[in-house]
């Protein structure tokens, strides 16, 4: 068996916050494919997302998005278990892109929308991938778009 790609490992852990053991032992199980291994990672981190849902969010941050025009305003509330997890870039990006995405399709039925950056997945999706990057239950909060003229 030739020896795994310490930056296959890394750009994995990236991709799915899956421990870097268990990234060395599912490719070492599969012979380094990479895509046969992006599947079970992300199939077993949101296995472990899923069960992390029931967890109390009192953390968390709003994010705000201002269209260029400054006449379409997305706002998200994005909650986690800790400050901790709440400052980091990845809980950072997520907010910001869930905040662009109100602003450019609404709010209605808002985690069923396909994600604006990434048509493959829905927003549920993208809530569910953070959790399992962090570790932390990760809930969205209040949702609103807020346009120019509208009451």
């Amino acid at each position: 068996m030739k020896k795994i790609d310490i930056n296959l490992i890394k750009k994995l852990r990236e991709e799915t916050g899956v421990a870097i053991i268990r990234i060395r032992e599912v490719l070492e199980e599969i012979k380094g494919d990479e895509k046969k291994a992006l599947v079970i990672l992300k199939k077993e981190s949101l296995e472990k997302a899923e069960k992390r849902e029931g967890r109390e969010t009192g953390a968390g941050k709003i994010f705000v998005y201002n269209h260029h025009t400054g006449k379409t305003v997305g706002i998200v509330e994005l909650l986690c278990e800790t400050d901790f997890v709440a400052k980091t870039d990845q809980f950072e990006q997520v907010g910001k892109d869930l905040a662009m995405q109100v602003a450019s399709m609404g709010e209605e039925k808002f985690t069923d929308q396909d994600f604006i950056k990434d048509g493959s997945k829905k927003i549920s999706v993208l809530i569910k991938e953070l959790i399992a990057k962090t570790g932390e239950n990760v809930k969205l909060g209040r949702v609103m778009k807020i346009e120019l003229g509208e009451k």
